[in-house]
């Protein structure tokens, strides 16, 4: 797997809206304010693709244009990094216009760049997969670097300078935060609700350390890419470039999963994982680790879901990690070897 160079000061960053395009809209016209000013503060330089700030309207009606931003931004040689909106939950539109197209593939592969994103970014994740890139899943320009309180979140600040030092231990944050339901500019300021952390990481089933290479990512949006329940053509065209990972792919990995700001029911959960499983992603895994609930909705279903699916093959789980839509959010290196220890409550990279 092709390993880009992590950020130093001065490095440029394209900011690119690869599914929705709320970052152009004028509600969302502070957040651009805070999160340019927050990246600056790390010695980043931002710079906003031709296409990223044109709205939900506009990016809806052309996901060429979407992808063109993308590819801009691994042609340009004085980018260094890559850093989505948010998330959304059509970005398998823009795979026709990056996947046939050479000139992109070779840029990717001889251009290596990081990538950061979460939620349906997943798609975009498990596309570099495919072409060998190892990219970074848990965090997106508007959620983390735009956060409305007066600083970034604590722990989501300390995972955000792994890309510039590199990614070690992975523990528990002590502790949580709800979700805002007051993203407008009255709210920058005001502080998010927080709860103490009181479960840490929980062994659902299996050995209590267990290792492999990290893959996985948005439960809802990996059902989508198989069952195409959401959007019917998503299913053929992932299959047609081959972008959800074959059965073999999964063999001795660490399965990361975590699921949306959608909140699924339980019977939905079940259904996900029915499909993952059906498509051969836990039939050889090393085990597999849980992100958090978001506002820890259906939290003991979610866990006995889980824990009746897997204890009886034994397939280790590791519930409760600090990644996905939950707050506050570490960053998983897709291809990372990592070493789990629920004894020691961590997550060791390499």
């Amino acid at each position: 797997m092709i390993k880009p160079n992590h950020l130093t000061p001065g490095s440029r960053i394209a900011i690119v809206s690869l599914s929705s395009g709320m970052l152009g809209e004028e509600y969302c016209s502070h957040s651009v304010e805070i999160g340019t000013k927050r990246m600056e503060e790390f010695g980043l330089v931002p710079v906003f693709m031709p296409n990223s700030l044109k709205g939900e309207e506009y990016l809806n009606k052309h996901p060429e244009k979407r992808a063109e931003d993308l590819k801009q931004a691994f042609f340009d040689d004085s980018i260094r990094g890559i850093i989505t909106a948010i998330g959304g939950d059509d970005t398998f539109r823009l795979l026709p216009y990056l996947m046939e197209d050479q000139e992109f593939i070779h840029a990717v592969q001889n251009s290596p760049k990081l990538f950061l994103g979460f939620s349906d970014t997943t798609v975009n994740h498990l596309m570099f997969h495919r072409i060998g890139l190892q990219t970074f899943y848990g965090q997106s320009f508007l959620c983390e670097l735009a956060e409305m309180e007066n600083e970034m979140l604590p722990y989501s600040k300390e995972s955000f300078l792994g890309c510039f030092r590199g990614f070690g231990a992975i523990r528990p944050s002590g502790v949580w935060y709800e979700e805002r339901t007051d993203f407008s500019r009255a709210a920058v300021g005001t502080a998010r609700i927080s709860h103490k952390e009181t479960h840490g990481y929980e062994l659902l089933s299996g050995s209590p350390v267990f290792e492999g290479e990290l893959l996985g990512g948005c439960l809802e949006s990996m059902y989508d890419m198989l069952e195409s329940k959401r959007y019917p053509e998503e299913g053929e065209i992932c299959r047609r470039y081959h972008i959800f990972p074959e059965r073999e792919e999964w063999a001795g990995k660490i399965v990361f999963l975590e699921t949306c700001e959608e909140k699924p029911s339980p019977k939905v959960l079940q259904d996900e994982l029915k499909a993952l499983e059906e498509a051969g992603v836990f039939g050889a895994a090393s085990g597999i680790i849980v992100g958090k609930p978001q506002d820890e909705q259906y939290y003991g279903e979610y866990k006995d879901i889980y824990r009746e699916m897997f204890q009886d093959r034994g397939l280790p789980v590791l519930y409760n990690v600090n990644f996905g839509h939950a707050l506050p959010r570490a960053i998983l290196p897709y291809g990372a070897r990592a070493r789990v220890d629920a004894g020691r409550q961590e997550i060791l990279l390499q």
